[in-house]
C-alpha cells in the first residue's frame, strides 16, 4: 500500500482512543470523521475535529457540518492573502486590535465556524470576543471576512444568519467568481449593506479609518489597496479611535 493510500485510510476510518497519561478521552472511545451534512452539537463536532488532525478545515454552521473542498489560488488563496495584508496593515497601526486567519470560533451551541479572517478589539481594550485557555476564540468578533466563490455560497445564507444572530457587527464577503463585494453592518438585529462613498471607497463603521477599495482589490492592485487604507489611517477619526483604545487599555 502506498503512503498516499495509507493517509486516505487514516482520514476515513474512525479513530479509537485508549486512555493514557494525561488523556481526557474515554477508554476505547470511537470518533468517526467529519462528513459534509453531519448534524452535530458543537461539543461533538469539536471531539471529532480534534480526533482527526488530517482534516485541516471544517465548520459547524447551524448544527450542520461543512468540510470545504481543496482551495484554489485565484478563487481563494490570493484574495484571501490580500485581505490579510490589508487588515494586517490596519491592525499594525491600531493598538488593541487583533487579527486571526482561519481560526475556529466558538460562536454558540450550534455554530463553530472557521472564518477566513477575524478582526476584533482585544478584551483588555473593551472588546467582546476573547481567547480561552485552550486557545479558541469565543464570542462575536467585531468584523468577519469570508472569501466565497459566488453568491450561492452558504457564506451568504446559514453562516450569515449565524453571524447576524450572534451580533457580529460587520460582515464582509468577497465573491471571487463575480468579483463582487458585500460589506454589511449590524443594525437592530439585521444586516444593512454599507454604501460606498462617492469615490467608491467602502468605510468600516466599527473600525474608524479602515477603508477598502473594491476596484483596486479586484484588479489585484495590492499597492493601491494599501495606499487607500493608509489614507484612512491618516484621518483624525482613526487618531481619536486609537486614543479611545489606549484609554480603555489603561483602565
Amino acid at each position: 500500500m502506498t503512503q498516499e493510500a495509507v493517509q486516505t485510510v487514516e482520514q476515513t476510518q474512525p479513530v479509537r482512543f485508549i486512555n493514557g497519561a494525561g488523556s481526557s478521552q474515554p477508554s476505547g472511545a470511537f470518533y468517526p470523521p467529519l462528513e459534509n451534512g453531519d448534524r452535530l452539537t458543537r461539543v461533538e463536532f469539536e471531539r471529532r475535529y480534534n480526533a482527526h488532525p488530517a482534516i485541516k478545515k471544517a465548520e459547524l454552521i447551524e448544527g450542520v457540518v461543512y468540510v470545504p473542498s481543496p482551495v484554489r489560488v485565484q478563487r481563494h488563496g490570493e484574495p484571501h492573502s490580500h485581505s490579510i495584508i490589508w487588515l494586517g496593515t490596519y491592525c499594525a497601526a491600531t493598538p488593541g486590535i487583533r487579527i486571526s486567519d482561519n481560526s475556529s470560533l466558538r460562536l454558540d451551541l450550534d455554530n463553530m465556524p472557521q472564518p477566513d479572517v477575524c478582526l476584533w478589539i482585544d478584551q483588555g481594550y473593551g472588546g467582546r470576543a476573547y481567547i480561552t485557555e485552550d486557545d479558541y476564540l469565543v464570542g462575536a468578533p467585531e468584523l468577519i471576512v469570508e472569501i466565497a466563490a459566488s453568491s450561492a455560497s452558504y457564506d451568504l445564507y446559514d453562516k450569515r444568519n449565524a453571524y447576524r444572530r450572534n451580533g457580529v457587527l460587520e460582515y464582509l464577503v468577497l465573491l471571487t467568481t463575480e468579483q463582487r463585494t458585500i460589506w454589511e453592518r449590524w443594525h437592530e438585529g439585521q444586516y444593512i449593506e454599507i454604501q460606498p462613498a462617492a469615490n467608491g471607497i467602502l468605510r468600516s463603521t466599527v473600525f474608524p479609518g479602515l477603508w477598502f477599495d473594491p476596484t483596486r482589490f479586484w484588479a489585484g492592485d495590492l499597492a493601491g489597496l494599501l495606499a487607500v487604507v493608509q489614507q484612512g489611517l491618516n484621518t483624525p477619526v482613526h487618531a481619536e479611535f486609537v486614543q479611545r483604545l489606549s484609554i480603555a487599555g489603561r483602565s
